[in-house]
């Protein structure tokens, strides 16, 4: 059985650790969703999100993982007969290209070395060939714990390719690093949750442009369940398509007042102290795997050049400490591991770990 009264506390890329008061949030009473009691909590938990990622446009509160915006960005936004450029650079954004083709959808792969970044050079030569309707990207890949240059890259596009439209995974970014959605010129952004929200995994916030709503309007067979001229239209009702999680959205609302409360710049100030002061304990007993200047600020992937087992430090870890950390994803497994610093997790949580870590690697 399950030991729901000491769960190890998690420093895993997501879920990450979540506070008591959080998970009360999900223990609230039932209200019905179409009820105005609903309808409040929705207007409110909209307005501050709107704060959260800097825009004016559209925030859709989505009953499901990240994946299915993934989905929900190329069947509403892209008709059958144009083509998507996936860029990829790891495990999460890789799998997105895959997502456009199961769509139906044209899509041309610009993979790179993992760990390395996509760059606004290469974008922009692929983008010259004016083959493109839309571009997908991931902001923090969560495998490599590299961070793309989505700042630059989105200046170049504004600049170059404005009717271009641009989807952002931002699943182990959003709220731990900056995104100014409608400065950026994005057309849909999202995360699930279960990564720097601090909140059980099951939800996802997505922020969508008008223009996105426009072209969605012109796409046929958009699909049901994620259909985002339905979203839009019952946003103007503070209400979603379908019954959504009110739980999940209790606690959005609580963790959003949360952090509009200490401030966003100093939100992502936070998690960039935690960021260096991971990087400078990784290089200073293994390696980082990414180029530190690439390296996201929720999570670090450290290269295992002690070859040390690295499941054999996981289970020392909840043993002595109930705590757990992560393998390497995916082809990265034993070669690195990564250490969530996102969310509720303090500096003093993550020098606690670290420390601990030592001890066992001596």
């Amino acid at each position: 059985m399950v030991d729901w009264k000491n769960p190890p506390k998690l420093f895993i890329p997501g879920p990450v650790h979540v506070l008591p008061e959080v998970l009360q949030q999900l223990a609230r009473p039932t209200m019905g969703h179409r009820n105005k009691e609903y309808a409040q909590l929705h207007n409110e938990t909209i307005a501050m999100l709107k704060q959260v990622l800097f825009t004016e446009q559209n925030v859709f509160l989505v009953t499901s993982s990240a994946s299915g915006i993934w989905e929900a960005a190329i069947r509403n936004c892209v008709a059958k007969d144009e083509t998507v450029l996936a860029c990829g650079c790891g495990a999460f954004s890789d799998k997105w290209g895959s997502v456009v083709k199961s769509c139906g959808r044209n899509v041309d792969l610009l993979k790179v070395e993992w760990g390395k970044p996509n760059t606004p050079e290469a974008i922009d030569e692929k983008l010259a060939t004016g083959k493109y309707a839309a571009i997908t990207l991931v902001y923090s890949e969560t495998s490599t714990g590299l961070a793309n240059p989505v700042y630059e890259i989105s200046d170049m596009m504004k600049k170059k390719y404005p009717n271009v439209l641009v989807f952002v995974d931002s699943v182990s970014a959003m709220v731990g690093m900056p995104i100014h959605f409608d400065k950026l010129g994005w057309d849909v952004t999202f995360a699930s949750v279960q990564k720097a929200f601090a909140i059980p995994p099951g939800f996802t916030v997505a922020a969508v442009s008008k223009r996105a709503i426009e072209k969605a309007k012109t796409v046929p067979e958009r699909g049901y369940y994620f259909d985002f001229v339905d979203f839009a239209k019952n946003n103007e009702k503070d209400n979603t398509p379908t019954t959504p999680s009110i739980p999940h959205i209790a606690a959005v609302n609580f963790q959003a007042a949360k952090l509009l409360k200490e401030g966003m710049e100093n939100v992502w100030k936070r998690h960039k102290e935690m960021g260096d002061y991971c990087r400078a304990w990784a290089k200073k007993n293994f390696d980082l795997f990414c180029d530190e200047k690439y390296c996201t600020n929720t999570l670090t992937t450290i290269k295992n050049t002690r070859n040390i087992d690295i499941g054999a430090l996981n289970k020392a870890l909840q043993a002595k400490h109930n705590l757990i950390i992560s393998n390497g994803y995916g082809d990265l497994k034993n070669l690195t591991f990564r250490i969530a610093h996102m969310g509720d997790i303090t500096m003093t949580d993550l020098k606690e770990v670290l420390g601990w870590i030592e001890e066992e690697i001596k």
